[in-house]
């Protein structure tokens, strides 16, 4: 019965990730037939993690909300781009320059996702559509702007070698090198300590202030806890070693494991010592600690396999970048746990329901909208500082469509995604981006076919989805249907 039991559970969980597994091994073959090194993968790999994953993870409140696919994020990605221009043709540079452009870009995005949310509800039911032709429609004006209004209408200095000549029009491509180029990227971990450090201070003094405005008393032990705490892990950094280490702006990926391995197996001890609960709850929870720093164990060990220690050796990431994905994944689980969440998930579930339940459905689908929106306009933001060139015309045409194709390929579909997913799919996707050209050469002899291959996944994966989403939708608006008309009967009677 057990066995039975155990092969029916793994071949369950294989059929309900079969498009995961399906390009795992596209992955595995892919790399394989093009001959790259691991190191090469490894490198190109983890900085399109950093470059694309934000974006991809903007992508996940509008499926909580019940709106599917947001291929309105080229929206944002306009509005980050119209911030760029105006911050480099200014002269700004560096990480001020970046952040100025965050904000200048996000009232933009906030304005312009609220005018999406509220075009989507005057549209439900065909959002994914409807944010699809308005991608290209915002793309239009996008072009009349940056092709006509400015130095057309809005005067402008060909000095800056931004603009055409002639002085109407900005050029293809604006190098941003000397500017906005890794500005992101290349803060260091001392910057970002400090930062950390004031952050553990006001939140310190927020709580007692909030306290006594509310009348409550304030919890004065745990305010000072975490102020020492912040004050002594601050002041370590001026070890001479520390110091040394963190000021870096690059982690070795080595390094990276070994903390994340070191924060795994700390937190599972402190909870065995620290848990207080029921017997039979302590048992379960100490065996899953013990399970867990055990597999912590596995994976320290693998570490000393050559060919992945070559690899975590040569791998350095960008560590403010990854801390920004890092907080928007924790930012996308709390945001389940609030009350606009638990709204999003019921919206997203059944409108009939959320409007039964005296939820305002078409607030709750803007906020949704605005969220996804200023999301995307930061993922952008952090995408051109990191490739280091703004294609002017082109670096927002396809954000959308490869944004949801790597969701897709994480195991998410139109009505669920999940942090974990949209990581998968951006490994995954980006994966087979990487060696699909070389593999075409390999293979065939011919680099364009892998190019033609990785562009045809790409739609391939949103075109069965969106079938399948089709598909299974057909019976549950039948039933949506005949619930409203059995709420509407007693209404019609009274009258």
């Amino acid at each position: 019965m057990n066995n039975n039991s155990v092969k029916d559970r793994i071949l369950t969980t294989l059929g309900n990730n079969k498009v995961v597994v399906l390009f795992v091994l596209l992955c595995i073959a892919a790399i394989w037939a093009s001959g790259s090194p691991l190191t090469f993968v490894g490198g190109e790999l983890f900085t399109r993690i950093g470059r694309n994953g934000f974006t991809v993870l903007a992508l996940l409140i509008p499926v909580l909300a019940g709106m599917g696919l947001n291929f309105g994020i080229t929206i944002g990605a306009v509005a980050a781009q119209f911030a760029m221009f105006w911050v480099i043709y200014w002269g700004f540079t560096g990480l001020s320059g970046w952040l100025l452009a965050l904000v200048l870009a996000t009232p933009i995005a906030m304005f312009l996702g609220y005018l999406v949310g509220a075009l989507f509800n005057r549209m439900k039911g065909s959002e994914m559509i409807a944010g699809l032709v308005l991608g290209y429609f915002a793309d239009g004006i996008y072009q009349f702007i940056f092709l006509f209004v400015i130095g057309g209408i809005i005067p402008m200095s060909e000095a800056s070698g931004m603009i055409i000549n002639g002085g109407v029009g900005v050029k293809n491509t604006i190098d941003l090198t000397g500017n906005l180029k890794y500005a992101l990227d290349n803060v260091s971990m001392l910057n970002l300590a400090l930062v950390a450090f004031i952050v553990a201070i006001v939140v310190a003094i927020a709580r007692v202030v909030l306290a006594s405005r509310k009348g409550e008393k304030p919890n004065y032990k745990q305010s000072l806890i975490l102020a020492v705490v912040a004050v002594v892990l601050y002041a370590l950094t001026y070890v001479p070693a520390i110091e040394h280490f963190l000021a870096a702006d690059r982690l070795r990926l080595m390094n990276a494991v070994m903390i994340a391995l070191a924060a795994v197996v700390i937190k599972q001890l402190i909870d065995i010592v620290v848990f207080k609960l029921g017997k039979a709850k302590r048992d379960y929870k100490v065996k899953k600690s013990i399970a867990l720093i055990i597999v912590c164990a596995i994976f320290y060990a693998l570490t000393y396999i050559p060919a992945i220690e070559q690899v975590l050796m040569w791998v350095s990431i960008p560590v403010a970048t990854y801390l920004a994905i890092v907080a928007l994944c924790f930012f996308n689980s709390w945001l389940l746990r609030t009350r606009l969440g638990q709204d999003m998930r019921t919206v997203g579930q059944s409108r009939t329901v959320a409007n039964a339940a005296g939820i305002n459905v078409d607030r709750t689908r803007i906020i949704a909208m605005v969220l996804s929106t200023v999301l995307a306009c930061w993922g952008q933001l952090i995408y051109l500082q990191n490739i280091g060139t703004f294609s002017t015309y082109g670096a927002h045409t396809q954000v959308g469509q490869f944004a949801i194709a790597a969701l897709l390929v994480g195991g998410a579909s139109v009505r669920k995604a999940t942090n974990k997913q949209a990581i998968i799919g951006v490994i995954l996707f980006h994966t087979l981006f990487i060696v699909a050209p070389q593999a075409g050469k390999e293979l065939f002899n011919n680099a364009q076919l892998g190019e033609y291959f990785r562009v045809f996944v790409a739609y391939g994966v949103i075109a069965v989805s969106l079938a399948m989403h089709a598909w299974k939708t057909i019976p549950k608006k039948k039933e949506e249907e005949k619930t409203e008309e059995t709420t509407e009967t007693p209404a019609i009677t009274e009258a």
